[in-house]
């Protein structure tokens, strides 16, 4: 089977409270995009057989570390820990998201695994069930078992579906060659209330988001790293009616009435333009 993860921009983020575990508790709409990692899952031919039970192998893009620590993996034993009958399987992940993007790849990876051993071994999962193990992985997994516009809550688990109506415009995202490691972003936040719910706030019509949507992580990820604000700003020097940092960053997204062309501006960095 294979199934292809997409990618999030997230429209507004507010981190508005600390909770007693360490975790924050967030507001924010998760926009899906269609950039697609591909994720080939098949049952292990014991000709060829593997030490693991889930046997991962990740090409295109490199990720550090070792990849049975990739969330991939963890969804597999995460689901294999209460269906033994899921059998032993190959995977094989083909990165074209960019990762420590704020664009949830990782994320979207595992929630396409369990949505894969759902299909594949009649689990019989229901998608409110897929959402508890989703958010079991990660605070962002769960928007992926839904793939559609949702105002998140908590930590990004408690979702309420939402239209959020895009279509025809172009989504520019440049990703510089900065990673910011999520507890980096963390590090100058301090959390606070909204004066206006992003709900709110992409429900009116786009030319009013530029003064109030807001994604908090951009004043600490801009002071850390001033050249990634530098792109914010000459997206909208380019014509954009709306660019934000998406997550944590590092990547950043315009949305365009009219098809920018990227390559002198950004031709050195990841960058890419999607119809909406």
């Amino acid at each position: 089977m294979i199934v292809f993860p997409i990618a999030k921009i997230n429209l507004g983020l507010n981190v508005v409270e600390r909770r007693p575990d360490g975790y924050h508790n967030l507001e924010t709409v998760f926009f899906p995009v269609e950039l697609k990692d591909a994720l080939e899952v098949q049952e292990m031919n014991e000709a060829f057989p593997s030490p693991f039970d889930c046997d991962l192998k990740v090409t295109n893009i490199h990720i550090e570390g070792d990849e049975q620590r990739n969330l991939v993996v963890r969804a597999y034993n995460l689901l294999k820990q209460d269906f033994p009958q899921i059998p032993r399987v190959h995977a094989h992940l083909y990165k074209a998201i960019p990762t420590q993007a704020g664009m949830g790849g990782g994320s979207s990876d595992c929630a396409a695994m369990l949505l894969a051993l759902n299909e594949m071994c009649h689990l019989g999962l229901t998608e409110q069930q897929l959402i508890d193990y989703a958010a079991r992985l990660g605070a962002d997994c769960p928007i992926f078992i839904l793939n559609k516009p949702a105002y998140a809550e908590g930590i990004g688990e408690r979702l309420q579906t939402i239209d959020v109506n895009l279509k025809g415009y172009y989504l520019a995202i440049v990703r510089p060659d900065i990673p910011v490691p999520t507890k980096e972003a963390f590090s100058r936040i301090v959390p606070q209330k909204p004066a206006k719910n992003c709900r709110t706030i992409v429900s009116q019509p786009i030319e009013t988001w530029r003064d109030e949507l807001v994604n908090d992580f951009e004043t600490s990820v801009f002071a850390l790293h001033p050249e990634i604000g530098q792109i914010k700003e000459r997206l909208y020097q380019m014509g954009a009616v709306y660019a934000a940092m998406s997550g944590s960053g590092s990547a950043l997204f315009g949305i365009f009435r009219e098809e920018p062309d990227l390559r002198a501006d950004f031709g050195t960095m990841y960058n890419k333009v999607l119809r909406l």
